[in-house]
């Protein structure tokens, strides 16, 4: 099997673990909340602490893969993630379920990352939507497979066994890359920036931890705008701190690419009601309809089968009409997606929410494909290590907003009409969400209708010069 199917497909195996993990989690929300004495909307700390964890940690992992080797932290990251699993699996207050889940971003700040890194080192860029289709087909199984696995095992058994199933995985995972996994070291060693480490990881710990908290009541008001200025004056610190070196631990020269920029900027903007999806439907569906959460999780994992239905569209429908034509139509497409649960009533026929779930992942699914090819479309092979850290830091945060802002909204629904958690109090969520992503659309807008041609193959590839000269000769 070539290395541009057998390495994704390796890396493939953590993002597996890792996405059904996360899929099975939101599934499971309210049963853990019941378990718990807790609210499910307090709950979604357990989501974003997880999501703040491989924020903060992320951006340590391309410096140790370049220092330690991508085998090594790669296998490094996948033991973290499964032990971590193990404690989610034991944990019996939300406090105890908060660390679990921070020591399972530990592991999978590296594992995701490092895995893309030896993907995009290991590549050609005229194969990298292939590989990266190849990617993400196993990757998506974990939320197509997570939903209904985890409303089956909420349902009939206990919530605890969604984490612990966690361990042949990870165990599989260790295995494959003790035996495939290319020991990639950088080109290059630098210094760690451990100054911008601190600025970085505590000013995001703060300013997303009181964005969370906001609207829930866990913590004074002035604990919360304490957190939120002390976040944005360490950030504001770290933009100084990183023009003044070379090794700034987030490269934020990356900016300076235009395909980079706005690709990020579209793909954070439109993250954020992706993001709130996973936390406000199975809410939605089982608080609100009724359902259990096994019948709640075979509605919502056809998000992930539309999605894995387009992965093998991506790359002609690219070649055919270009990322910056297909960035626009689809930002607009899919956030009108994410917006369509919010007309859903208990009246509403389970194949009507299973078709419209089905075709909204798979515009989804195109759009992530396509802005993560063209977000290093043009990067210098010498930075792929710093574009990666960086795309990857702000998925999370994107991620992680989303959540916040979908239950900060329900939340202030709830307080508005004095009411309780119930079906009404959705909507509203649903609906801003989609706004915010749709406004994805003005960053791509900004794309030049050639952006990413080398790699959607829409131009030929240049020829290669010491090839050119050795058939001439």
């Amino acid at each position: 099997m070539p290395d541009r199917i057998l390495l994704p497909l390796i890396v493939a195996c953590a993002l597996f673990m890792e996405n059904l993990d996360s899929t099975v989690i939101a599934t499971a929300l309210p049963a853990i909340a019941e378990d718990f004495g807790a609210s499910p909307i307090h709950l979604k700390l357990a989501l974003t602490s997880y999501l703040l964890s491989l924020a903060v940690f992320i951006p340590a992992s391309g410096w140790l893969a370049d220092r330690f080797g991508a085998r090594v932290i790669f296998r490094a990251a996948i033991l973290t993630f499964t032990v971590g699993s193990v404690f989610c699996g034991l944990s019996n207050s939300i406090g105890e379920m908060i660390v679990a889940r921070i020591v399972q971003g530990m592991g999978g700040a590296m594992m995701v990352p490092v895995g893309r890194l030896v993907i995009l080192r290991s590549v050609p860029k005229h194969e990298l939507i292939g590989s990266l289709a190849w990617l993400t087909i196993p990757a998506l199984l974990g939320p197509v497979f997570g939903p209904p696995i985890g409303g089956f095992i909420t349902t009939y058994f206990t919530w605890r066994w969604i984490f612990w199933i966690n361990i042949p995985i990870g165990l599989l995972g260790l295995v494959l890359a003790t035996l495939y996994i290319p020991d990639i070291y950088g080109e290059r060693r630098v210094k760690f920036d451990f100054r911008g480490f601190f600025l970085s990881a505590v000013g995001l710990a703060a300013f997303v931890t009181g964005s969370t908290s906001l609207g829930l009541g866990l913590m004074p008001a002035c604990a919360i705008v304490a957190l939120l200025v002390l976040g944005a004056a360490l950030l504001l610190l770290y933009l100084v701190h990183s023009r003044r070196i070379d090794y700034a631990i987030l490269d934020l020269s990356l900016f300076r690419i235009p395909t980079f920029r706005y690709a990020i900027a579209g793909a954070t903007l439109f993250r954020v009601g992706v993001g709130a999806t996973p936390f406000l439907l199975p809410l939605l569906l089982q608080v609100g309809f009724g359902m259990t959460p096994f019948q709640s999780g075979m509605v919502t994992f056809a998000s992930a089968f539309g999605a894995l239905c387009m992965k093998a569209l991506a790359p002609p429908l690219l070649r055919r009409y270009g990322f910056r034509n297909i960035l626009l139509v689809n930002s607009c497409i899919g956030a009108v997606f994410i917006a369509v649960p919010a007309l859903f009533t208990p009246a509403t026929p389970v194949a009507i929410m299973f078709a419209l779930i089905l075709a909204g992942g798979f515009f989804r699914s195109l759009q992530f494909t396509s802005v993560s090819a063209l977000s290093f479309a043009d990067v210098p092979q010498e930075k792929m290590s710093r574009a990666t850290t960086m795309t990857s830091v702000l998925q999370q945060l994107s991620l992680s907003l989303g959540v916040s802002i979908g239950a900060m909204v329900v939340e202030f629904t709830i307080h508005a009409r004095d009411t309780t958690l119930n079906a009404d109090v959705f909507w509203p969520a649903f609906t801003i969400v989609a706004a915010i992503a749709m406004l994805s659309v003005l960053p791509l807008l900004r794309l030049q209708s050639n952006a990413g041609d080398e790699v959607s193959g829409r131009r030929p590839i240049a020829p290669d010069p010491v090839t050119v000269m050795r058939e001439r000769s």
